[in-house]
């Protein structure tokens, strides 16, 4: 069977992870927890990971620094399987991000942008991508020199080559959502928020609504991570829900990223 190249452009973060967090300090005090754990992370960064550990030829396109956390970031990637070649390095910090994981799972997340907030088209090398059979834009709202047009006309450019599209959103702290995702939607095959993020943007509660509010915008198909609800997929010939898989939950970092690389290694083995 013949898989399509994978290409994943957008954040590469470092991530520590710390639990369990039920509450943080008051200013000037101190709270106490039991674990922590340095990981990768970033939505472009776990997708292309779990793409490649089933078995999908994946790119990474990002930014990272020549730090220690760059460093990190590139052998786990490579460790990984990933071909890092559309990864640019430059002396800046690396995206760093702590996360702080309560009992019941959720988590919480204090971001520095790094590398990512200086991400731009001109660290994307679209010779690389050309022969990919599907494009994920993966951590838009974190990329603010990338997100928005400049977005918009990297998708362009790939549907013009006919690579398959799709887009995956984190948290807007700016509260920017729909100004800023609009421009991209016409050039989307596959828009994969999550439902949180979802209804921020399309200022609509239920599902269908939701899904219909970017069906109306352009996208071909949105498929929106709901948690412990299962995902619900929706475009102009079917409406999917599809209920979560029964797991002991750990916590939920990378879940969402997770949901993607397995939505869209399907896609590459022709499912």
């Amino acid at each position: 069977m013949s898989v399509g190249k994978v290409a994943c452009v957008g954040i590469y973060v470092v991530d520590a992870l710390a639990k369990p967090i039920n509450r943080f300090p008051e200013r000037g005090k101190l709270e106490l927890f039991d674990h922590l754990e340095l990981h990768t992370g970033g939505c472009a960064n776990n997708t292309s990971i779990a793409l490649a550990k089933l078995g999908v030829p994946t790119l990474a396109v990002g930014k990272v620094g020549t730090d220690t956390f760059g460093d990190f970031v590139m052998s786990r990637l490579t460790e990984s399987g990933v071909n890092t070649s559309g990864m640019t390095r430059v002396n800046e910090s690396t995206s760093f991000t702590f996360v702080a994981i309560s009992d019941d799972g959720e988590r919480s997340f204090l971001h520095g942008l790094g590398t990512n907030g200086t991400f731009n088209e001109s660290d994307i090398p679209r010779e690389m991508i050309a022969d990919a059979q599907i494009l994920v834009v993966a951590g838009t709202f974190l990329m603010p020199r990338f997100d928005g047009e400049p977005t918009a006309r990297l998708l362009r450019w790939a549907q013009d080559q006919g690579i398959t599209t799709a887009l995956d959103t984190t948290w807007d702290s700016q509260g920017r959502w729909m100004d800023v995702v609009g421009d991209a939607l016409p050039h989307l095959d596959y828009f994969m928020p999550s439902y949180e993020e979802a209804r921020e943007m399309a200022q609509r509660d239920d599902p269908e609504e939701i899904a219909q509010t970017f069906l109306d915008r352009g996208a071909k198909t949105v498929v929106l991570k709901m948690g412990a609800e299962g995902s619900y997929i929706r475009n102009a010939d079917a409406k999917l829900r599809i209920p979560a898989v029964a797991v002991n939950v750990v916590d939920t970092t990378g879940a969402g990223d997770s949901y993607v690389g397995g939505f869209l290694a399907g896609r590459a083995m022709g499912w």
